[in-house]
């Protein structure tokens, strides 16, 4: 995230929160290949092998432009909103997948420790990691907010700090915890 300088993003978005559209014009070219290299991280892991960086980019865009009434703090603010935009339009891409298709196939999901990712291939294994994530926030909502900016964010661990106001050292700490208590939860699954 420190591709664009953070206190003139930081100002553009409080201007673009208080509806100068100018401010969005400007805005766009600092976020965009931030937000671009976010999506290319995201979607490197394999979880949606069909879905395009230009289109994860895209779709979360437009529904960050759409966001009303968002008091922008500063561009780790904006950054967080749309690691959660860019979960829910993977998610929302599987669920349409799936209308489609109403049986499933019985595999196993594994949340692999050393890379942190899915191995996943059909869109019903991103709908069980959601539904895990929605449940350890229910949890800890701290470690489901942790969760969704690195995997679905693709954020650093210093990235996810600043994010979340923390040192990377508790990052670390939840990172682990969350990795432990989501593959025990794909495991049921």
């Amino acid at each position: 995230m420190s591709e664009s300088p953070p206190g003139n993003v930081t100002q553009l978005l409080r201007d673009w929160g208080r509806g100068d559209r100018d401010a969005l014009d400007q805005l766009v070219p600092l976020v965009y290949s931030e937000l671009r290299r976010l999506s290319r991280r995201y979607l490197r892991r394999g979880l949606n092998p069909s879905l395009q960086t230009t289109a994860l980019i895209n779709e979360a865009f437009v529904r960050l432009i759409d966001q009303e009434g968002i008091s922008w703090e500063n561009r780790a603010h904006f950054f967080g909103i749309a690691a959660r935009t860019m979960r829910n339009v993977v998610v929302d891409y599987a669920r349409r997948a799936l209308a489609d298709k109403r049986g499933r196939g019985e595999r196993p999901l594994l949340f692999d420790e050393e890379i942190y990712t899915v191995n996943a291939e059909k869109g019903w294994e991103m709908l069980a990691l959601d539904e895990a994530l929605s449940d350890l926030t229910a949890v800890d909502a701290e470690l489901g907010r942790l969760v969704e900016l690195r995997f679905f964010g693709g954020l650093t661990v210093e990235e996810t700090a600043e994010v979340l106001g923390v040192s990377p050292a508790t990052v670390k700490r939840g990172w682990r915890t969350s990795k432990m208590w989501l593959y025990r939860a794909l495991e049921r699954r």
